[in-house]
């Protein structure tokens, strides 16, 4: 089975975590501060880090960070702060998911889930095709995720380079916000949900929002998404 790492200040919380994940069969290791969640992650490569937010030592949107320059682990973050900027910012630093406390723990369950489906579809269908995508100048190699514009290497998130490449692997389809976030992040829509755009808009930003690349990534208004044709 999957391991998984809790980093969660909050022992009483990080145990309970822990206890539900193990009646599902996950083995399960813990940190309790930042320092200790990136050596766990370098020593034990677990398959998907639970991060909280506000962590001693090194909080836990630094923790993504520094995860995210060499490691592409599904990050599903925890937040005790309700406002949009908490997790907007932690999507852009290359977090997958999030959870806002209080949480229940079958929703936990459930998040953890469709993360790990996800990398296991990402490992097994398009992702993992072995395709390569040369186009206008941009090359996507999706067995190693590196991804450049005009032999300048761009620095994406798994989830951004998910995007872009499902996008440009299928130019002139529409795609949904609703059907995005199911196919790449492996849960439903809220109304409220901004995790498309947020990083839509990232992914613009890091292709040069007056290159070609970024401008055939267009908006269909009350729809979602599409890679234009050339």
């Amino acid at each position: 089975m999957p391991t998984i790492l809790i980093v969660e200040d909050e022992r009483n919380l990080c145990d309970l975590i822990r206890d539900n994940l193990q009646e599902q069969g996950y083995h399960v290791l813990q940190a309790f501060d930042g320092p200790s969640a990136l050596a766990m992650v370098k020593g034990a490569a677990p398959d998907l880090v639970i991060l909280d937010i506000m962590l001693p030592g090194i909080d836990g949107l630094e923790v993504c960070r520094r995860l995210r320059q060499d490691s592409i682990v599904p990050i599903l973050m925890l937040t005790a702060r309700a406002e949009e900027i908490d997790r907007v910012l932690g999507l852009e630093l290359g977090a997958d998911d999030y959870l806002t406390k209080p949480f229940s723990m079958r929703e936990l369950k459930a998040r953890v889930r469709a993360l790990l489906r996800r990398v296991e579809m990402m490992q097994t269908t398009d992702l993992s095709a072995n395709q390569v995508v040369t186009l206008a100048g941009l090359y996507l190699d999706p067995t190693t995720y590196e991804a450049r514009l005009e032999d300048q290497t761009i620095d994406l998130t798994p989830k951004e380079f998910a995007l872009l490449y499902l996008l440009v692997r299928h130019p002139g389809r529409v795609f949904s916000r609703a059907y995005l976030l199911d196919e790449i992040w492996g849960y439903e829509a809220a109304a409220y949900d901004r995790t498309v755009d947020t990083h839509i808009y990232r992914l613009r930003q890091k292709l040069g929002t007056e290159g070609e690349i970024a401008q055939r990534i267009v908006a269909v208004r009350g729809i979602g998404y599409k890679f234009e044709r050339g």
